[in-house]
């Protein structure tokens, strides 16, 4: 048994060893809280939970920091331009990411540090780097100087001649266009704290680098992100990190993006769909199955028709549970997944894969009550439930018994669906069949799937 991982720095699929026998830590790359989150934003939350279960129930202790980033330009723009205080849009969206996190079933992390918190840890940081000669101070900047660190670009395998700076028009004093700031010197109306340089506020780079330290050590695990952060984010954190004399992160991992008409998801773009607003529309368990399923490492092109195959495939699992419980009672999951799916999950979290053996271990299960062969429909449900477990998809989990507004909506769609069953139910007591016929081909018209079984009538969401 064991793990192995696709390593961005490496460029190739390797075993995972962790620095410390039974134990692994990792640090994700978390919100920046300048706007509520697209489904874009929690793909990479929702990933690395999968990630963080997966090595618990490979039995290991994991800890997993998420970071806040609350101090940004981006905040500072989005506060002139609502005229509101930066840390209120800051906290406001902060609390708008865990109730998305929530709402999707993530697990929290060990410690989800603010930047804000951690300025001492950076000024430390700036102090010691200046001192071994890798970063300098310009008109109450500090920037990084880049050709200090052999090493740079390394992650992103780019060529450094072949850079173009950043066209960084507020900073100044740069000794080379290619140098980012760790330190941004104070401006008027932005907030800033006191270092030995002059008051100023934190550069983006420099917190994570920071809080990895603080709460990881000199060296951990793993590091996540979004592939968008390879370059400049990761690539920075790395020269700060290892000039200041860490080794930091042993294994880079990043999940890729949810895309819509072939462009990533952004704010920016206009074309983000969010959180708040799918699960009004969709059960965040369909939500979390939509997400989560596709190879982390693979695109995701939003689309409603992609949502509604999500929603069908979730269903047939779902309804095997509810049918299993019907007719066996109440069925625990099995105490380990099936050997298959654990293959398929130690191979770079291979969660399509993995789930192909759930769908498999489902139509075995359905052909079983067909059969009324009870012991193994329940061995199916059992292992069905074991591996979803993992994934955060056990439908007959508590976490899923009524969280999310999508649920709120499925019970009151429940009770509507159950009342017209009931007066079907008494069309066909009377022999009134034409209109019992009428009333099933009307919900079927409307998306739903109607089965007639020992217990009664039972919907399902069928195709809309």
């Amino acid at each position: 048994m064991t793990i192995r991982l696709y390593d961005t720095s490496a460029r190739q699929i390797r075993d995972f060893t962790p620095l410390t026998p039974g134990c692994v830590s990792i640090y994700l790359c978390g919100a920046t809280v300048q706007a509520a989150p697209h489904i874009g934003h929690i793909r990479s939350g929702l990933n690395f939970d999968i990630m963080q279960r997966w090595f618990a129930y490979r039995g290991y202790d994991v800890t997993f920091i998420r970071n806040v980033t609350d101090i940004d330009d981006k905040i500072l723009w989005k506060s002139a331009e609502q005229r509101r205080p930066w840390w209120a849009i800051g906290y406001e969206n902060e609390r708008a990411f865990n109730s998305g996190y929530d709402v999707l079933g993530c697990l929290p992390p060990t410690y989800e540090p603010r930047a804000t918190g951690h300025i001492p840890e950076m000024v430390e940081m700036m102090r010691e780097l200046i001192d071994r000669g890798h970063a300098y101070v310009a008109d109450g900047n500090v920037y990084f100087d880049v050709r200090s660190f052999p090493d740079y670009l390394s992650l992103s395998n780019q060529d450094l001649d072949q850079l173009r700076g950043a066209q960084d028009v507020v900073e100044t004093g740069k000794r080379d266009p290619r140098d980012f700031a760790m330190w941004k010197s104070v401006k008027p109306g932005e907030p800033s704290w006191e270092t030995p340089w002059g008051r100023g506020r934190p550069g983006w780079h420099l917190e994570c680098s920071a809080m990895a330290h603080k709460y990881l050590g000199t060296a951990f695990d793993i590091h996540g992100g979004g592939i968008d952060l390879i370059f400049p984010h990761h690539e920075n954190e790395i020269a700060q990190a290892k000039a200041f004399g860490d080794d930091f992160a042993a294994y880079w991992v990043h999940n890729a993006w949810v895309t819509m008409s072939g462009e990533k998801m952004s704010k920016s773009l206009g074309n983000s769909v969010l959180v708040s607003e799918m699960v009004q529309r969709w059960r965040p368990i369909v939500l979390r199955y939509y997400l989560g399923t596709p190879h982390y490492r693979s695109m995701i092109e939003y689309s409603e028709e992609a949502l509604r195959e999500a929603e069908s495939a979730f269903a047939r699992i779902e309804g095997f549970a509810q049918r299993v419980v019907e007719k066996c009672g109440p069925v625990a999951p099995a105490s380990e997944v099936p050997i298959s799916f654990g293959e398929a999950m130690d191979d770079d979290l291979g969660v399509p894969q993995a789930l192909a053996i759930v769908h498999t271990s489902v139509r075995q299960g359905n052909s079983a009550i067909t059969a009324d062969d009870k012991e193994t429909a329940i061995a199916r449900l059992a292992e069905v439930r074991a591996m979803l477990g993992v994934l955060g998809l056990d439908p007959l989990d508590e976490q899923w018994a009524g969280g999310g507004h999508g649920d709120d909506l499925h019970g009151v769609v429940d009770s509507l669906v159950r009342l017209v069953l009931e007066q079907r139910q008494a069309a066909r007591e009377r022999k009134d069949y034409a209109t019992a016929d009428a009333i099933r081909d009307q919900l079927q018209q409307s998306g739903l799937d109607i089965e007639d079984t020992a217990s009664g009538p039972r919907w399902s969401l069928g195709s809309r």
